[in-house]
């Protein structure tokens, strides 16, 4: 990548991204480790009538199984779904080692979840000149290493990388060069912008905006007015911009916990029981982490599936566990009587700061 970007009327050097996404995480681990589920679609979740696809193999998308989808939705598009139960402790090993792979060829390295993350390889540890040679390496290596595919998308920001990734999957690698970039991106559907989710994109979809050339397309006064702080980044990255960094070792913005009832529930004692052992993760994580918030957020899904959150924020940061648990509390006796039975509760809690170091995060539901 020779092209240079202009920031101000000023050159500035163009960044080498690599965004790598493991193919099918979960299930393509269940098929190394059990070859009687190779070729065949799997699905990793609970097979029970509430229970939720966590992953599904490439086989299982081809008939629209896909993650977060109720597994009786899931059974009924693919009757020969076969469903195994996660192993959450094997994944977390397997991300490891990949991330040791990573670590090999630069320290900057914002991980994503367990099975993606951003590089940026603009300095790179062995000196190789080429991002789409370094992506290459690391694939490979993954492979010998893991028996896993990986794909890889390279450009010179974020938004792109993760665009190219998709690009070519499963097992995949794609470049898109800064002299690519713009046009790159005017054809894609607003739907499939990262960021954009379902509501902002009918929203979209309502002002006349289905492209990347319709948002480029409006004053960046008009996407402000529309989309409020993210007018902006949406105005920018229909353009092929995007100024994010990669942040090794990125603040998270909220520690979570949520549980699916065998059966429905709407007594408010009973709804407190289940809310323990989530405030239990949530604060076990705090301890581990040393991280504190200072929002705590309850969400509700209904029994058809229509979901609420509730937050509050507090001056300081919450102290203890027991805190925790009469804020979540206070959250929910608020809602009550509940309008209808409730099949899931979680907590989380945001603003996060670790230490003494104080980080204004968005308050959002898990």
């Amino acid at each position: 990548m020779r092209v240079t970007e202009t920031v101000e009327g000023e050159a500035a050097r163009v960044r080498k991204i690599i965004h790598i996404d493991m193919d099918a995480f979960y299930a393509s681990v269940e098929q190394r480790d059990h070859p009687e589920l190779r070729g065949k679609p799997v699905a990793v979740g609970g097979s029970a009538e509430r229970g939720v696809v966590a992953a599904a193999s490439y086989e299982a998308r081809k008939f629209g199984v896909r993650s977060a989808m109720p597994s009786v939705t899931a059974k009924r598009q693919c009757p020969d779904l076969i469903f195994v139960k996660p192993r959450f402790e094997i994944y977390k090993a397997i991300s490891r080692q990949i991330r040791e792979i990573f670590a090999e060829h630069t320290e900057i390295i914002e991980p994503l979840s367990l099975d993606e993350a951003y590089l940026d390889v603009t300095e790179n540890l062995q000196g190789i000149p080429l991002a789409r040679d370094i992506a290459l390496r690391i694939r490979e290596k993954i492979k010998a290493e893991t028996g896993l595919n990986a794909s890889a998308g390279v450009s010179y920001n974020k938004f792109l990388a993760k665009l190219a990734s998709d690009h070519r999957k499963p097992n995949g690698q794609f470049v898109i060069a800064p002299e690519m970039g713009a046009a790159f991106v005017e054809t894609l559907p607003v739907g499939k912008f990262h960021g954009i989710g379902p509501a902002t994109s009918a929203k979209m979809n309502a002002l006349g905006l289905f492209t990347g050339l319709d948002i480029r397309n409006q004053t960046l006064e008009f996407m402000n007015a529309n989309f409020g702080k993210s007018g902006a980044y949406y105005y920018w990255i229909s353009r092929g911009v995007d100024e994010r960094p990669v942040r090794a070792n990125r603040i998270r913005k909220s520690i979570g916990a949520e549980t699916t009832f065998s059966t429905d529930l709407d007594d408010f004692d009973a709804l407190v029981v289940k809310l323990s052992p989530l405030v239990d993760k949530v604060w076990r994580h705090c301890e581990t982490s040393g991280s504190r918030g200072r929002t705590i957020t309850l969400k509700i899904k209904f029994a058809d599936f229509e979901i609420i959150t509730r937050s509050r924020s507090v001056p300081a940061p919450v102290g203890g566990r027991d805190e925790l648990e009469r804020l979540a509390c206070g959250l929910l006796e608020i809602e009550m009587p509940l309008p209808k039975r409730v099949r899931l509760l979680g907590v989380s809690l945001s603003s996060l700061q670790v230490g003494d170091d104080a980080e204004p995060q968005l308050t959002f539901g898990i």
